[in-house]
């Protein structure tokens, strides 16, 4: 009648991982129950999940291939002489990306043993809620039973398929990582944010690449930071989107794809509508991918045998503030779970405080308020807090204070680089302390200045005591301590340098 196992982790991304090792420290008896179903393509990867999968990792490493081909451009200005036009390989930079990401995939592996936990390369399926079937690539079946079970299975790139040949012909997040040779080019087609990053990378090793956008874009970024992008959103994508137009990538604006098909050369011919227009139009490529958003990667776990609510419209599972679902010692975090940031620190940060809770006599809740993050598109978007629309409807317009201005990088200086879009915006109450709710900055190293001024931010630091900050010069983070142009909210202002 005991549970072989006082927790079951279902799921070996980020935030499953942080759960199952934290649940260790505490002596528990630990299992994690880990599979990755092949994508459409045929990708397959190993332990880690998205993130360090086709996720944070190979972007971020692939994005500073891309700023490393800018700096090349820039370099003669600065008394390099090197040989323009600088030739990239792709295989080159994939190979050494894909190395590491294996490296960490055996680092997770090592981590887990060392710390005791039982890693099941499974897929699993609830039989009740505390028993759960698992079966292995080759077809064995094993029954695993445990105390308490964590789902953290994070979500999968949905198809559109409503595009005829999407599904045949097309690729995702999922194996753009692990081609082994160049996609040459490329259309990123719907503008979610992984789409602008994967454009502005290829983009920057000198592809041919063109993002198809129907609606506004980084319309799906909301769901990566909650609070950040409502109105904000219309106004800093804009300054990304034009960046990257300057930068190379071409958008094919108000349109969206209808149709598919392989040439007799083994292109992509990609039929669209263009709704400015009213016209059908096409060209060829050699890679389509799609950036449609992302799907939780539930259907094969059972749910509804065991009882374990999701939402009807998402699929996502609904937990309440401790992470708990609808049914008693099974939880959930991560992207899996409904109304939660899709981001890698706060599943880890939550797959922690959940150990501690159920082994650690803690009570500490995970805060998702004012969480920060970016988007590495060539010129990086950065933000944490809310929003100038978000803190109007939270606290009425008579009491929202606006602090903005656009500014020149010293690095743009002398490589005389545009720098119309750096831009800078500060969201503050009115009242005498000006308490700051959120800040936003497109520019060079955005995640790194986000990152430092996010801390003051979640302490409830406000706009005086920001003024009174000494910034380090000379640096991009430093404008943000000499802000003092204003705007009261729903007015419009003269936007001027600091």
């Amino acid at each position: 009648g005991k549970n072989e196992y006082d927790l079951l982790v279902i799921g070996g991304g980020s935030g499953g991982l942080a759960c199952a090792k934290e649940a260790a420290q505490f002596g528990r008896k630990v299992a994690v129950l880990d599979y990755v179903d092949p994508s459409p393509r045929g990708t397959t990867w190993g332990l880690g999940g998205t993130c360090v999968n086709v996720g944070c990792i190979p972007k971020k490493l692939m994005h500073q291939a891309a700023l490393l081909g800018s700096a090349l451009k820039d370099a003669p200005h600065y008394g390099w002489n090197i040989a323009q036009p600088a030739h990239h390989s792709w295989s080159v930079m994939a190979q050494a990306v894909q190395n590491y990401v294996k490296s960490l995939n055996w680092g997770h592996r090592v981590q887990l043993q060392d710390k005791k936990v039982k890693y099941l390369n499974m897929k699993g399926s609830f039989s009740d809620p505390h028993t759960v079937r698992g079966w292995t690539k080759a077809g064995k079946e094993t029954i695993v039973t445990a105390d308490n079970i964590v789902i953290a299975t994070g979500g999968r790139p949905k198809y559109p398929t409503q595009v005829v040949g999407a599904l045949q012909y097309g690729i995702t997040s999922d194996d753009l990582f692990w081609l082994k040779e160049s996609p040459g080019k490329t259309l990123s087609s719907f503008i979610l944010y992984v789409s602008l990053e994967c454009a502005g990378f290829l983009t920057g090793i000198g592809l041919d690449t063109a993002v198809m956008m129907r609606s506004i874009p980084l319309r799906g970024f909301d769901q990566a930071s909650m609070e950040c992008l409502t109105e904000c959103r219309e106004q800093m994508a804009s300054l990304v989107t034009e960046h990257m137009e300057s930068y190379g990538t071409k958008f094919l604006k108000r349109c969206f794809p209808t149709k598919v098909e392989k040439l007799e050369s083994n292109r992509l011919q990609v039929t669209w509508k263009n709704t400015d227009l009213g016209t059908e139009e096409s060209d060829s490529f050699d890679t389509v991918m799609w950036a449609v958003g992302r799907a939780p990667d539930t259907k094969t776990l059972n749910l509804e045998a065991v009882g374990v609510k999701t939402n009807s419209e998402t699929g996502k599972i609904i937990v309440d503030a401790s992470e708990a679902t609808s049914v008693p010692h099974i939880y959930a975090i991560g992207d899996v779970t409904e109304g939660r940031p899709e981001l890698t620190p706060t599943a880890i940060a939550a797959g922690k405080l959940l150990a501690q809770r159920l082994f650690g006599q803690s009570s500490e809740l995970m805060d998702y308020a004012s969480v920060p993050t970016t988007v590495f598109t060539p010129l990086e978007y950065g933000c944490v807090g809310l929003s100038e629309e978000a803190a109007v409807q939270c606290h009425g317009a008579d009491n929202v204070e606006v602090f903005h201005a656009y500014y020149k990088p010293l690095e743009f200086t002398v490589a005389e680089r545009d720098a119309t879009q750096c831009y800078m915006k500060m969201v503050c109450l009115r009242e005498s302390e000006q308490r700051i709710l959120g800040l936003h900055f497109i520019g060079p190293n955005a995640g790194e200045v986000i990152q430092g001024f996010a801390l003051g931010i979640k302490c409830g630091a406000t706009y005086p005591q920001l003024m009174k900050t000494v910034g380090i010069h000379p640096t991009c983070a430093e404008e943000v301590t000499k802000l003092h142009i204003t705007k009261r909210s729903g007015l419009d202002a003269t936007v001027t340098g600091c």
